[in-house]
Formats: structure tokens, C-alpha cells, sequence
């Protein structure tokens, strides 16, 4: 049995769909639950669609993800160049060409623009039914040996078509969908060399693969329908044909395909908006994949044990965003703290300007949040006090009105005024030492110092916890200030 190879083969046209991230993954999860190599190849054949900085892209998410390559352009192991232009260069593409064409599999075409655009047919499928479709007529087939020779030598622009047969019909097998049938006359006579001398994407990527030794393809869907023509050209050569893997479309909430505009649908996107990497891989990872029991969190080593892209569904994957979110909450609550407050030391500096604890801020949001910029609408009370509507000092659970509440604050403001050591102990135990002498239920005080402290009615932690980080002059400020309100009603 030959060592499963699987490879990631991105076009640099930008920051990473997340659809190009699952491919990646998946290809990266088979081969590794197996033992085999990684292969990233760059497919640059389509030069206008080239973005400045794109590879770098391409490696740089591959890294931070943990989709470590085997083999690639930066890692050579006899397979290379692994740059598809690199293998353009060395005539790769074309010598391959050229022997379908001496084998009939494959044409010189002369015919231009204006000629193409002009084709249109109508077929008769095996249901029945009719459809347009634009096929090309096979007519520079009919050209003699001797008049393509004299065309190509007086340089005329060419192309080089797939020889595809009319009648019968194509079938090839994918791992997830089974069997699929196509009627020969649906497919086009594709082009494999354009007339620039590129290759065109699909006729690279069968002879990278072969010869690149990749025993399973995985790719999207959308790819379904060039699968017949890639059969046709493996066997075409006499080559094995690998395993296809296609994945399920991923669609957006309201099962529209995931586009680029929805502005979460680039791995970089989602690190800008706050995402742990850890959490967009796990997520990413049941895109289309179930593992066998009811666990959700996973990390890429339990991934790796785990998959079996027998269990990927053929359904379309739904982007749930909310889901999203809450599994980057579970992965920011296990994060090692200093590593936590590395991360969101950023988002309390754009808040807070003070000179106050910011460790003691980040420890009271950790387990508060689902992604980063979440910090920011937690803690800005920090800062300033928030204009707030007395009513909030109202809580039926607490069982506070607003003449309880300022009664509260008007009782605790001397003793508060007194306390020297302002730390979360040592108000703590003070509120508690009036609770008890009052004889009423912790909230009942809690409550409205909590809310004169902050201005709102959710906060990442406890009145005396607050009072420890804003310090005794702002706190009894603030206490004050809510006296005051209170007492304007």
C-alpha cells in the first residue's frame, strides 16, 4: 500500500477563504491520521488573479494554524519545483501536452474569440431533458498534421484542447458521493495549454498530482463537475486515478455561499475580530465533519486521531457565527493567564488611560467574554462613569427600591470613608459586617454599591472587586455621586 500523500494547492489571490482553510485542514488531517505527508504546492498559472504578498500570506496562516508542510516550495524532498510557474519554466506542462496530442487524447486549436463566442448548442440529456450549453465544435480536430505544423510555425496563437468523445458517457468515483455518471456530450473539449502557454488550472493540477505521487484529491464541491475530465485525462495517460474528497459547500446563516463580503470569511478575519487560531481550527474542523461521539473541542492532535473523512456530510456546512463565538469563549476561559493578558492587554489600553491594576481588569473579564473586542464594552465604566438612569438601582431579585438603595449608601459612604485598606478582602468583609448588622440579605447592600461604582447593571465582577481596582477617592466619588442621584428623585 502507497503512502497516503495529500497536498493544499492555493492560488495567492489574497487572505485565506475559510473554505481554502478546510481544504487544507482536511487534506491535512487524512494524511496525518495515516502517517503520510503534507504537500503545499502554489497554483500561480492564473497571473492576473496574482495579489503581491499572497504566498506569504499562504505560509504565514499555515503556520499559525499547525498545517505544518512536508514538502514545498521551501522544502524540496525530489518533487519540486512545487511552484506551478517554477514548473512552467521547465516545460513541464506543455511536454505533457504534446503527448496527448501524438496519443489523438488531445488538439492544437487556432480558432479565435469571435468564433468561440459564437458556438452554442443544445443537447438532449439521458433524462430527457434539453439544455444550452456552450461546447466547443471540435473543428481545428479535423486539421491535417501538415497544416497545424505550418500554422504553428507561422505563429499563429494557439491553444491545446482535451480530445473528449461525443457519445457515452464518463463516470468516476469520489469517497463521499459515490459513483457519478456524466453524459460525454456535457463536457467541453477543455482547454489544457492556453494560448499565453500557461496551463489552465484543472490540466496542472492532473499532472502535478500524478506526478507528485498524491493519492487523495480534496477539494470543494464545486469541483464535482470537473471530475469526469480529470478521469479522461488520467486515463487519457494510463495514470491511477487518486481518490477525490469533496467537501460541502459552506454557506452563511442564510444559506447564501460564504462570500467574501460577509466580513468573517478570510482566517484573517477572523484573528482581526478577536478569534483565537486554536478556535477557528476546531470550528473550521466540523465544517462538514462529525466525529463519531458528541464532543466539540478539539485540538489538533485529537483532530488528527480523530477524523475519518468517511463521516464528512455532502449537506452544505452553515458558518454559525454565534457558534463561533461561543467556542472561542470556551478556548479563551483555558487559556494560561499571562498568555491571556498578553492578548487582551491591547483592547483594556484602548479603553482605559488611568493608572490602574490591568492584570486585576484582564482576570475579571477572562471568563467573560467570547472574543477580545468584547473586553472593551466590559470595562469602559473604569474609565468614566457612565451616565445611568436611577431606576437601575430598582431590583426586584435583590429586592431593592430606590429609597432602600439610598438609604444603603447613605449608611456605607462613612464607614467606606474610614476603611484604609481598600482592598477586595477588606471591603468584602466590610459589607458583609453590615449585612449582618442590619439584618438583610447580601444584595440588598451589594446591589447599590455595585451600581454607583459602575453606572451598569453588568459587570465583570463584584462591588467590593470594583472598589479595589478604582481605588477609595473614585469609589466614594462614585458613591456619592449616586447619593446625589438618588436623592434629586
Amino acid at each position: 500500500m502507497s503512502k497516503t500523500r495529500t497536498r493544499f494547492a492555493p492560488s495567492p489571490t489574497g487572505r485565506m477563504h475559510v473554505g481554502n482553510l478546510r481544504t487544507a485542514l482536511y487534506a491535512y488531517l487524512i494524511t496525518k491520521h495515516e502517517g503520510g505527508d503534507f504537500i503545499l504546492r502554489i497554483e500561480d498559472t492564473d497571473q492576473e488573479r496574482l495579489v503581491e504578498g499572497a504566498v506569504d500570506i499562504i505560509y504565514r496562516t499555515l503556520a499559525k494554524t499547525g498545517l505544518v508542510h512536508d514538502e514545498g516550495p521551501d522544502l524540496d524532498k525530489g518533487f519540486g519545483p512545487y511552484v506551478q510557474s517554477e514548473r512552467q519554466e521547465k516545460g513541464i506542462y506543455l511536454e505533457y501536452a504534446k503527448m496527448l496530442v501524438d496519443k489523438g487524447e488531445a488538439y492544437y486549436c487556432f480558432c479565435d474569440k469571435e468564433r468561440l463566442e459564437s458556438l452554442h448548442q443544445v443537447i438532449t440529456m439521458a433524462n430527457g431533458e434539453t439544455k444550452e450549453i456552450n461546447v466547443y465544435d471540435k473543428h481545428c480536430l479535423s486539421l491535417s498534421k501538415e497544416e497545424v505544423e505550418a500554422r504553428l510555425a507561422a505563429g499563429e496563437p494557439y491553444v491545446i484542447r482535451q480530445n473528449v468523445p461525443r457519445e457515452g458517457t464518463t463516470t468516476f468515483h469520489d469517497e463521499l458521493y459515490g459513483d457519478i455518471s456524466v453524459d460525454n456530450a456535457e463536457l467541453d473539449d477543455m482547454i489544457l495549454i492556453k494560448s499565453d502557454g500557461y496551463p489552465t488550472y484543472n490540466f496542472a493540477n492532473v499532472v502535478d498530482d500524478h506526478l507528485m505521487e498524491i493519492t487523495h484529491v480534496v477539494r470543494g464541491n464545486e469541483y464535482l463537475s470537473s471530475s469526469p475530465k480529470y478521469n479522461r485525462l488520467y486515463d487519457a495517460f494510463g495514470w491511477e486515478v487518486p481518490k477525490y474528497v469533496h467537501c460541502p459547500l459552506i454557506t452563511d446563516e442564510n444559506h447564501q455561499k460564504l462570500s467574501k463580503r460577509c466580513g468573517h470569511s478570510s482566517y484573517e478575519d477572523l484573528v482581526e475580530q478577536g478569534f483565537l487560531t486554536e478556535a477557528i481550527v476546531n470550528f473550521v474542523a466540523l465544517l462538514g465533519w462529525s466525529p463519531s461521539s458528541n464532543q466539540e473541542i478539539f485540538s489538533l492532535e485529537e483532530l488528527i486521531a480523530e477524523f475519518d473523512y468517511l463521516h464528512m456530510s455532502k449537506s452544505p456546512a452553515v458558518f454559525d457565527y454565534t457558534k463561533l463565538k461561543w467556542m472561542n469563549g470556551e478556548y479563551i476561559k483555558k487559556m494560561d493567564f499571562d498568555a491571556f493578558y498578553e492578548m487582551a492587554l491591547p483592547y483594556i489600553k484602548e479603553v482605559i488611560t488611568k493608572d490602574i491594576d490591568t492584570k486585576k481588569i484582564a482576570e475579571m473579564v477572562k471568563t467573560r467574554i467570547e472574543v477580545f473586542p468584547d473586553i472593551k464594552d466590559l470595562i469602559d465604566f473604569f474609565e468614566t462613569l457612565p451616565e445611568y438612569d436611577p431606576q437601575m438601582y430598582v431590583h426586584k431579585k435583590m429586592k431593592t427600591t430606590t429609597e432602600s438603595s439610598l438609604e444603603v449608601l447613605k449608611e456605607l459612604l462613612p464607614i467606606f470613608e474610614q476603611l484604609d485598606d481598600y482592598s477586595n478582602d477588606s471591603l468584602y468583609q466590610t459589607l458583609v459586617s453590615y449585612v449582618e448588622q442590619k439584618g438583610c440579605k447580601n444584595g440588598y447592600a451589594m446591589w447599590p454599591v455595585r451600581t454607583a461604582v459602575s453606572g451598569k447593571q453588568m459587570t465583570p465582577a463584584g462591588a467590593t472587586e470594583i472598589m479595589e481596582v478604582l481605588g477609595k477617592e473614585e469609589s466614594l466619588a462614585r458613591i456619592r455621586k449616586g447619593i446625589e442621584l438618588l436623592e434629586q428623585m
